[in-house]
């Protein structure tokens, strides 16, 4: 099979990001004898400066992670809760029946840099100067800019000259494709942290720049930007929630991760506080269907969507900060959904277990969003638009070095086009609470202290002496690309080059995570899977032909444990992604 580049092999290290920068950073790490969480946190840190509109220190990571010492995969959570005053009641009394998906109202404690830290100091080795060099490098001596950061800038321009100046003085004038742009408020920003983390051994200076972070100087500037009134895409002006005695409360964890075992693999998940979980069952009902159809055929395509309308409809009414998982993967209750797949397209919104939100079954919302601000960046390709929200990417970061430790982490949230740039730290926030509901009873009801319910969706799997780490950006469209990438490679035999590059697919007959929360109906299909187009209509399938590569910004590495073999590989897709190791 033809493939864009060589899946790579070696025994040093391996990185693979989203970001070539990103991916360069973390095997200089890896070089100078950093480990692979030394080189992901390097990775993500760059990924701040270089997919600002991807993510940024505002936003949130989940990770999952092995060590050397302890093979069995374990979460790190990187996502921040609600604020204290984040009560159906307040949105309620501002007359809102969503979360907005930008501006200040939508923010959760930023979880990003405090997950980067804490891995760091429990499972690093290098000085954190060393860590935060290439970030800092990029912010204040300026990196080469990417094609999608200048389109989302245009597509925002005259939201940030009207209503949002401190990200127009940080953003304007538009960027040239391929010219340097830097950030020097975040490079100083980063130089501070590194300055408190001052004295004492390693892990003191680590909890030094964490409360720097959550207490100190960080924490300052976000509560005061925060009395801040600023408009946003509910068409109205409001000052956020979120409060430095929020920041002070909250820390990163580590927690067990959610696993089932399927297809001759143990797939591993974050928990209900993320979409995470939809991908096992989805595996789940894929193999009591039986015998899988071949790759990209109109059969498995059908197949593959039908199950994926099934498990969101009961991601939707189920998954929540605490949600228990049990029911949904009971055998009995997979066979039970996968005996409503037939040869035709199914209905949309068809949950088996739970409730859905009445805003769902309703079908609320504007025809088009009419606010301000883009509450998420991309969907396949970048969809940006001026005056509203559209779905879309994040970040994704695989890493495995020579001694055996191995970690996937999406990170995500603090979009430059989704909330005003807080001048004093050069970064906004983020507007994960966007994926809460308003409506009381749920399991992701907003309520203080609580996690939405996220789509960030890292992906680890172990079979027979095999891990595999892998994971991609999208929006609820995460664990439908993952779902044909591990099909590809678990069911179809490709190597994860091939299990990329190969045509892919989704479908939005279910309710999206981002504001306004709408329903879709369409299967987007990879031009190169055109050939199944025409069957899959006469099936019932709303199918739209998109461009040939545009679907999924997948990257993956595996490790074989008796060996110490790896291997990486990276998408092609938006000519950004990149794979790079010995």
């Amino acid at each position: 099979m033809f493939t864009t580049r060589p899946e790579l092999a070696g025994t040093f290290g391996m990185v693979a990001s989203t970001h070539w920068l990103a991916s360069s950073s973390g095997m200089a790490v890896l070089e100078r004898g950093g480990n692979a969480f030394d080189a992901a946190a390097a990775a993500a840190f760059t990924l701040h400066v270089c997919e600002p509109h991807m993510n940024g220190p505002g936003g949130e990571v989940p990770a999952i992670f092995t060590t050397a010492a302890d093979p069995t995969p374990r979460v790190l959570c990187g996502q921040g809760v609600a604020p204290a005053a984040a009560t159906t009641r307040r949105f309620r009394e501002l007359g809102l029946d969503l979360v907005p998906g930008t501006g200040l109202l939508a923010a959760t404690v930023p979880g990003a840099v405090g997950a980067w830290l804490t891995l760091l100091r429990d499972h690093g080795t290098l000085p954190l100067r060393d860590v935060l060099g290439y970030a800092i490098g990029y912010a204040e001596h300026g990196h080469p800019v990417a094609q999608a950061v200048v389109d989302t800038v245009t597509a925002v321009e005259e939201l940030f000259r009207t209503h949002w100046p401190t990200s127009a003085d940080l953003w304007l004038p538009t960027p040239t494709t391929g010219g340097l742009i830097r950030n020097p408020a975040l490079a100083a920003t980063y130089r501070r942290l590194v300055e408190e983390a001052a004295g004492g051994d390693r892990e003191t200076r680590l909890d030094a720049a964490i409360t720097a972070w959550y207490e100190g100087f960080v924490a300052e500037a976000i509560d005061a930007f925060c009395r801040t009134e600023v408009a946003d895409d509910s068409g109205r002006a409001h000052t956020g929630l979120l409060t430095g005695a929020d920041l002070a409360a909250w820390r990163p964890g580590y927690e067990p991760t959610v696993s089932h075992d399927v297809f001759g693999w143990q797939v591993h998940k974050v928990g209900t506080w993320s979409q995470g979980p939809v991908l096992l069952q989805q595996l789940a009902v894929l193999e009591a269907l039986g015998d899988h159809p071949g790759p990209a055929s109109a059969d498995e395509i059908h197949r593959v969507v039908e199950v994926a309308k099934l498990a969101f409809a009961d991601r939707d009414a189920n998954f929540g900060d605490g949600a228990d998982l049990a029911a949904l993967l009971d055998p009995a209750y997979v066979a039970e959904r996968a005996g409503l797949v037939t040869t035709e397209a199914g209905a949309a919104l068809r949950n088996g277990l739970g409730t859905l939100p009445r805003y769902v079954l309703d079908g609320a919302g504007p025809a088009e969003p009419v606010g301000l601000g883009v509450g998420e960046p991309t969907l396949g390709g970048l969809e940006v638009s001026p005056r509203g929200t559209t779905r879309g990417d994040t970040c994704h970061i695989d890493v495995a070095d020579r001694w055996g430790n191995v970690i996937s982490a999406t990170p995500s949230g603090g979009w430059l086009q989704s909330s005003p740039t807080i001048p004093a730290l050069g970064f906004c926030l983020g507007t994960r609470a966007q994926m809460f509901w308003l409506e009381e009873g749920l399991p992701n009801t907003l309520a203080p202290g609580r996690r939405p319910r996220t789509t960030l969706s890292p992906s680890f799997a172990t079979r027979d002496g095999m891990q595999l780490s892998f994971g991609t950006p999208g929006g609820d469209q995460q664990d439908q690309w993952q779902l044909v990438f591990f099909l590809n490679h678990a069911v179809h035999g490709m190597n994860l080059q091939e299990a990329i590059d190969s045509p892919s697919w989704h479908t939005t007959a279910f309710a999206s995570s981002f504001w306004p929360r709408q329903t879709g109906t369409q299967l987007l299909l990879e031009a190169r899977a055109a050939d199944a187009a025409d069957e899959l209509r006469r099936r019932g399938h709303d199918v739209e032909v998109v461009d040939g590569w545009s679907l999924g910004r997948m990257s993956a590495i595996s490790r074989d444990t008796g060996t110490g073999l790896l291997r990486a590989a990276a998408n092609p897709r938006g000519q950004q992604g990149y794979a790079v190791g010995r």
